[in-house]
């Protein structure tokens, strides 16, 4: 199996986990935020978006976080948003030769500080902090009062005995 190949198969794994989360947040509690320093959880939710579509830009050469798309201001917007955006990331690295993949791209190494980071390597950083930010976000919808999906095993709102 390549690299490329265990990629999309955890890529595969965790969009579908992802969505099942963000799906069960209360759509009119989107404003919430935890703390002043916190985003809402619809600013949260955008990341999802906003990390494909650096992983998209990093494949064609670079990111330029200033071209990011503007958040929806629904949350189920947002979802539905992470839902077409999910689809045409998996397409596009499908489409992605390998040997694309081994090349670099400028990305942060240190606070303030870019350097040259393989872009398979940069993909995998992006879905390991999709995963970071989801269980942050599971803390959002507990607060919401939502109910949280099992994700790696059994949660109080989804217990598997």
């Amino acid at each position: 199996m390549t690299e490329k190949e265990q990629f999309l198969g955890a890529l595969e794994k965790e969009l579908p986990t992802t969505m099942r989360v963000l799906k069960a947040y209360p759509a009119a509690k989107g404003d919430l935020k935890p703390h002043a320093k916190c985003k809402s959880a619809r600013e949260l939710a955008w990341m999802f978006v906003t990390e494909q579509k650096a992983s998209e830009q990093a494949l064609d050469g670079g990111i330029e976080f200033g071209k990011m798309p503007k958040a929806p201001t629904t949350l189920p917007e947002v979802i539905a948003a992470y839902e077409k955006s999910s689809k045409a990331f998996v397409d596009r690295i499908k489409r992605t030769p390998d040997a694309e993949l081994n090349k670099t791209v400028k990305f942060f190494v240190a606070p303030k500080q870019m350097g040259d980071v393989r872009k398979m390597d940069l993909l995998w950083f992006m879905l390991m902090d999709q995963v970071h930010h989801r269980g942050q976000f599971t803390v959002y919808l507990r607060m919401a009062d939502g109910k949280v999906p099992s994700i790696y095993g059994p949660s109080a709102d989804e217990p598997w005995m």
